[in-house]
């Protein structure tokens, strides 16, 4: 039996039973007459058929002017469930990651708290598209919506470009930038891919996704091996290296999950299904600190929402975008009005000295020569003793910015924001790696305070030089860019190889795995890497 009653009154029920968006501030009423029957559920009629929702914000509408019979959710993973199309096969292979999920359902609300400002963004886009909606939930998968995320192979950022892919589609990396981890950037670089996939596999959406991880190659040959023998050539007949064959069952449990929380027991965190970010052009080159203090943020802050940038200010060819939370844009836009672009970075006048080259002065003053060239009209690389270079430079201290490719913080402009430092006198048994990590700086920064190399010994009752953040890295915090990788070790592997691929010191694999170097490595073996992927 069911009763007939309005919206309003349903609202007004919802309220005593269940916790739900503010409906006061989301949602505006109809008087579309909508039942509800004995499980709580409301009936409603849309485009002439009944339809059943167990959610009364998905038969209200958020907006005065919304057609009466649109459907609009309160919360975003409401709306992607209600669009996951892709056929779900039970089988072991999906009964084994869904179990996963299943058991472990912090990991997902975790993983929910770290998409929130990503998420509606990510969704909107896939609906301009007109793709299935399961492609929202694919970050999760690939980096579980961590935009640091860095793989053992060299995938980078929410989406795990590899770098060959990222500058096929058109994602810049260089020293300044890594459109890799760029929220914007690498969200249209990864559907126009998946776009490109599912046509050149026919329209099927589990050989485009599967082509995603392991390369289109690999999937059209197993497909052509298949079709060779007579055997099924559907994603689930082909014969895929073991990360692919779990790898579509994962995006599936997923969406399963997401469709039905409820036969699962799982209640996943709350995203509103409103926009939280905005985009703001800059026309030129921007100190980070500098763009933080216009947007009234800190730079970690601001750097969590863009995760692309890999040094103390955008690369002077750009992009100059930021992705920021809609108040600070506004907040932005409006304290950046008027500025000329050589208040937005902060210079120095360096007198060239003997023996210096352009190369030596980029590298003391972190940037590139191509910056020095560009900004002082230098064509080629010669440079005279006593003439004067204009030079951009930090504006902040050094410990707040994303950290340089040899993993060091950059260098600040030299005689502002100086660090205070203490002593510290080295007992026995102690290391770069012991010392570095109590008292939570890098490795290189450290010997490289004291004039000395991660490798070099160093002796109970020698004082080394710690530096200390300033006021301004109170004010501004710090970027957390280092991750950790798990790396096995392939044939012809050595520690100096690795240790130059991944931009880290023997010394540093050595203390992180308890090994020697005079001791062989195995193929197979698993090394445990702390990687600042900004330096990669």
């Amino acid at each position: 039996m069911y009763k007939r009653t309005t919206i309003s009154a349903a609202l007004m029920m919802l309220a005593g039973c269940q916790s739900i968006p503010d409906l006061k501030q989301t949602f505006t009423t109809t008087n579309q007459e909508i039942e509800v029957n004995e499980q709580s559920n409301f009936i409603a009629a849309v485009d002439d058929t009944t339809e059943v929702y167990p959610d009364i914000s998905q038969v209200v509408a958020l907006n005065q002017g919304t057609e009466a019979n649109e459907v609009v959710y309160g919360d975003v993973w409401k709306r992607i469930q209600s669009q996951l199309t892709l056929p779900v096969a039970e089988n072991r292979r999906l009964q084994i990651q869904r179990a996963w999920y299943v058991n472990h359902p912090d990991y997902l609300n975790r993983v929910a708290k770290r998409a929130e400002p990503f998420l509606y963004y990510i969704v909107e886009e896939i609906e301009k598209r007109e793709l299935p909606m399961e492609l929202a939930l694919l970050p999760i998968v690939e980096s579980a919506f961590d935009p640091y995320a860095y793989s053992p192979s060299a995938a980078s950022g929410l989406w795990q470009f590899m770098p060959t892919t990222a500058k096929r589609f058109g994602l810049a990396q260089n020293w300044w930038y890594d459109g890799r981890r760029d929220i914007v950037a690498s969200t249209k670089a990864a559907l126009d891919y998946l776009e490109k996939l599912h046509q050149q596999f026919d329209g099927n959406w589990l050989h485009a996704l599967a082509a995603y991880n392991s390369g289109e190659g690999r999937v059209a040959r197993a497909i052509q091996k298949n079709y060779r023998s007579g055997e099924n050539i559907d994603y689930w007949s082909l014969e895929l290296p073991r990360e692919t064959d779990a790898y579509v069952p994962k995006l599936l449990a997923l969406a399963d999950i997401v469709k039905r929380p409820h036969k699962y027991g799982i209640d996943i965190y709350t995203i509103p299904n409103v926009q939280v970010v905005d985009v703001v052009e800059v026309e030129s080159q921007i100190d980070l600190a500098i763009a933080a203090e216009l947007a009234e943020m800190n730079v970690n802050d601001l750097t969590s929402y863009n995760p692309g940038y890999n040094r103390w200010a955008t690369s002077p060819d750009g992009p100059h975008k930021f992705l920021l939370p809609i108040d600070k844009a506004e907040t932005f836009r409006a304290k950046l009005e008027g500025k000329s672009a050589d208040t937005l970075i902060s210079w120095r006048r360096y007198q060239i000295q003997s023996g210096d080259t352009l190369s030596t002065i980029a590298q003391r003053h972190q940037t590139t020569v191509e910056t020095i060239r560009t900004a002082n009209k230098i064509k080629g690389h010669h440079i005279r003793k006593g003439d004067y270079l204009m030079i951009p430079t930090s504006a902040a201290s050094s410990s707040i910015y994303p950290a340089n490719d040899d993993g060091s913080a950059a260098v600040a402009n030299i005689g502002q924001n100086e660090q205070s430092s203490i002593q510290y006198t080295v007992k026995r048994g102690d290391t770069f790696w012991d010392i570095g990590k109590a008292h939570k700086v890098n490795v290189r920064d450290l010997a490289k305070w004291n004039n000395m190399s991660p490798s070099d010994p160093i002796f109970p009752g020698q004082n080394l030089t710690i530096q200390q953040p300033d006021s301004f890295m109170g004010k501004y915090g710090d970027v957390p860019t280092t991750r950790k990788v798990k790396y096995k070790v392939r044939s012809g592997d050595s520690l100096a190889r690795i240790a130059q691929k991944f931009k880290v010191t023997i010394s540093d694999i050595e203390n992180w795995n308890k090994i020697s170097r005079r001791n062989y490595l195995q193929p197979e073996q698993q090394l445990v890497l702390h990687v600042d992927v900004t330096g990669i």
